[in-house]
């Protein structure tokens, strides 16, 4: 073990049945309820190494392996609960200093109750910094002590993956029920998680130039050109690898040709139980506050994955021009929307739907 007096903290771990872990561990305090003017059931982590004078004049970046060996992990402690709370390390890379990240009593109720609890919470713009990921909304994982270990094989996947928060959620429940092991069993999870074989996978990774970092909902594309390809209304799919445009460009038989953007649907249902969707960019512009919403033109059509509600490579679909408005830019598509009845189950009957 290192200093603690330094981050990262190494921890050189060896469990009962032999194996051994490398751990480089950014970890926070977490500061219970109740806080001097937050809610009286909101607990948070903050984000702060050294003074504060420090934390702005350069970047944070977090320390890697680069041989894959050691596992990076950020976690919150929450010494009073005897908790802890699982960041995205692809997500706080370089860390984000002097920021809180808050959470509710509740959840921290359902970490106690099973030791292993899985929420998201939403990742807003603030003054200074942009949100941290493309849908909105983060993941966290909340763990007793005694599941580090498969914490920690948890986010060796996540991680070397570059899952986003939907996918990361989902992988994160399923390592509720599954004590996640090395050796083959790796194989089998990521195959079984994605219904893809591992040289799918590989060739996936190979192709994209954006996957050798992160998926970035990759997977989901490659699936809807999948399920496009069987569509007998297509002639012909084919993906679009370039920053600023739509995922795929479509041409139907009657020799319409469409752009179509995939979004993974988040794991969280909206208030009526339906699944939703955000579809916005990762970064917006100073000088342009609209200039992270989509215009309509854009693309023609949004492909919502609803993999993370149904645990099914399944996709509904609706035409720009037919999807709400930003309430302060009506040149601009709404942020959230809820995938009900109004989406099609075939691109088709999304482009001949009535406005």
């Amino acid at each position: 073990m290192s200093s603690p007096s330094h981050a990262p903290i190494y921890l050189g771990i060896q469990s009962l049945n032999g194996e051994r872990v490398g751990l480089l561990c950014y970890a926070f305090r977490c500061n219970a309820a109740p806080i001097k003017g937050r809610p009286a059931d909101e607990h948070r982590i903050q984000i702060r190494y050294g003074s504060e004078r420090t934390w702005f004049d350069r970047d944070h970046p977090l320390g890697r392996d680069v041989a894959g060996v050691d596992t990076t992990i950020v976690v919150g402690v929450h010494l009073e609960r005897e908790l802890l709370v699982g960041l995205d390390p692809i997500r706080y890379d370089p860390l984000p200093m002097g920021i809180s990240i808050e959470f509710k009593e509740v959840d921290l109720q359902a970490v106690e109750e099973s030791g292993w609890h899985v929420w998201e919470r939403e990742n807003r713009r603030g003054r200074r910094r942009e949100s941290r990921t493309d849908e909105g909304l983060e993941t966290l994982v909340g763990f007793s002590p005694e599941r580090l270990l498969r914490y920690v094989g948890f986010e060796q996947r996540a991680s070397s993956l570059g899952l986003d928060p939907p996918l990361r959620y989902m992988a994160a429940e399923a390592a509720a029920a599954d004590p996640i092991s090395g050796g083959g069993h790796e194989r089998h999870y990521l195959t079984q998680q994605f219904d893809l074989s591992s040289d799918e996978i590989l060739n996936l990774i190979a192709r994209r130039a954006r996957l050798s970092i992160a998926l970035r909902g990759g997977v989901a594309e490659h699936h809807l050109q999948r399920a496009l390809d069987r569509d007998p209304m297509v002639a012909a799919v084919t993906q679009i690898d370039r920053d600023g445009e739509p995922d795929l460009a479509v041409e139907l038989q009657d020799g319409r040709k469409i752009r179509v953007e995939c979004k993974n649907v988040s794991p969280k249902p909206d208030p009526q139980g339906r699944p939703r969707v955000e579809v916005q960019k990762t970064r917006s512009q100073r000088d342009n506050p609209a200039g992270r919403f989509y215009r309509p033109e854009q693309f023609d059509v949004v492909a919502a994955c609803l993999y993370a509600r149904t645990e099914r490579w399944e996709f509904r679909y609706k035409a720009t021009r037919n999807m709400p408005r930003h309430v302060r830019y009506p040149e601009r598509l709404a942020v959230m929307h809820s995938v009900d009845e109004t989406w099609a189950e075939r691109l088709e009957e999304a482009l001949n739907a009535e406005d």
